[in-house]
């Protein structure tokens, strides 16, 4: 089986013949080229290429460029022979090594092996983060309401700048971990490093050494050196989630960090410089700690210079369809269902629960829905299990002494108007009627719907 294709262009013969023999035992497909010419006409289809920087046309500067314009993945060890003269000192993001006279085709061997995984790591790590970016870009973030258009305005904005901090707000569930992943992956810097981390949950000696990274000895049980994550996601982002937890210690740390743009490892007085973005994100009350002094002023306004706030579900109602759809289809690829969608009933459920646990309840409430759905269409009921309420009611039954037709119509169309958060059509599907039957009735009995309601459905 055929492992690899290298490309060997030198011109002399001896030297192809002899790295030839070599490679091909190792099961390598070997093509060969005596001029520069040759070796570029060639170098689309192979993996690694043996480079003499002295061919007969061209020197080694010329042929490492254009094979890096070409596909600088494409890794090249050089052959130097103590004859190329400036050349010889030629580099590029091509180059993986360099050999010279007189060769050891074992090591070259070994060389040729080392290079292709190398550049196997490097292909799969750039797949990776173009599928990350294309799973993180705007898009991923599912809604049309004004509130979540303006936040995706603003999200472009700051990614697209040159801000180094940014700082989310929002109640849990809301999205702040996508949103942070959106600025990364749709700014410059995303085909750098991006890491995340909680400020809740871990002692503060092992929150710093996370952080900044640790020298042997500094911290119970270190033996070795470790970096942290500012240091390993240089030039990339790093999103710091429940900052309003860190301790005022590391605060003061943190502080100098956005300041200076240098930290120290715990247990060192050296400065690294480090270029990353800090997307920070706090709950509502970080604020009330900045007032009773649990959290830094002066790093809560310089957190403040960027920031977004992020909007509960309860507020964008009008999301909620969309992001049941968005959610119906994860749990159909996940588990392998055929689910088409939610009934109009269980929309007009969903849209006028509270969420307080905001996008993420949503989301689990689909997925318990999606594991107890014996259809192919989730129904009010299917929710029983996640919304209060959700599971059908008793049916009506008439009391003893009777009741006023009237007084009751008028009490179910309020409360039907009421849930579905002033949308007529959505009370209608609740009390069986069209948008227009539920009209005539509001005229009928003078209610007053508030003015934004007016207009939206005029």
């Amino acid at each position: 089986m055929v492992r690899a294709s290298v490309l060997i262009a030198d011109d002399e013969t001896t030297v192809r013949w002899s790295l030839r023999e070599r490679l091909a035992r190792d099961g390598y497909e070997i093509l060969e080229a005596c001029t520069a010419h040759e070796a570029l006409e060639r170098i689309r289809s192979v993996d690694l290429v043996l480079l003499d920087c002295c061919l007969p046309d061209s020197d080694g500067v010329a042929v490492l460029q254009r094979i890096n314009d070409l596909d600088s993945d494409v890794p090249v060890i050089v052959l130097a022979k103590g004859r190329e003269g400036a050349a010889g000192d030629s580099q590029g993001p091509c180059v993986y090594h360099r050999v010279h006279t007189p060769f050891n085709t074992d090591e070259i061997a070994v060389l040729v092996e080392k290079a292709l995984e190398t550049s196997r790591l490097r292909r799969e790590v750039r797949a990776f983060r173009e599928t990350q970016a294309q799973a993180h870009g705007l898009d991923a973030i599912v809604g049309d309401s004004a509130p979540m258009q303006c936040m995706k305005d603003l999200l472009a904005r700051i990614a697209s700048s040159t801000a180094s901090t940014v700082l989310l707000r929002g109640e849990p569930g809301v999205g702040k971990h996508l949103a942070a992943r959106v600025i990364h992956y749709t700014s410059a810097r995303a085909p750098r490093p991006f890491a995340s981390i909680k400020g809740s949950g871990l002692p503060e000696e092992l929150l710093a050494s996370e952080l900044f990274g640790h020298e042997p000895g500094a911290v119970t049980g270190a033996r070795a050196q470790t970096r942290g994550l500012f240091e390993l996601t240089d030039g990339g982002s790093l999103f710091l989630d429940h900052i309003d937890a860190i301790s005022p210690t590391l605060q003061v740390r943190l502080l100098r960090f956005l300041e200076e743009r240098t930290f120290s490892r715990s247990g060192s007085t050296g400065a690294i410089r480090a270029d990353v973005r800090l997307i920070a994100a706090g709950g509502p009350e970080l604020e009330r700690l900045v007032r009773d002094r649990k959290f830094r002023e002066d790093l809560y306004y310089r957190l403040q210079a960027m920031p977004i706030t992020i909007p509960p579900l309860r507020e964008r109602r009008g999301d909620v369809a969309a992001l049941v759809t968005h959610y119906v289809g994860v749990f159909n690829r996940e588990f392998r269902k055929t689910v088409r969608g939610a009934s109009a009933e269980a929309i007009v459920m969903l849209e006028a629960h509270h969420w307080p646990g905001n996008v993420r309840e949503l989301r689990n409430a689909v997925e318990r829905a999606m594991l107890l759905a014996d259809g192919d269409v989730l129904q009010a009921e299917d929710f029983g299990a996640s919304i209060p309420g959700a599971a059908a009611a008793p049916p009506f039954q008439l009391p003893a002494d009777g009741v006023n037709l009237e007084q009751l119509e008028r009490k179910l169309l309020v409360e039907a108007l009421q849930r579905a958060g002033g949308n007529q059509t959505h009370a209608g599907l609740l009390l069986g009627i069209n948008r227009d039957q539920v009209r005539y009735r509001i005229e009928k009995f003078g209610l007053q719907l508030p003015t934004h309601e007016k207009t939206r459905h005029a």
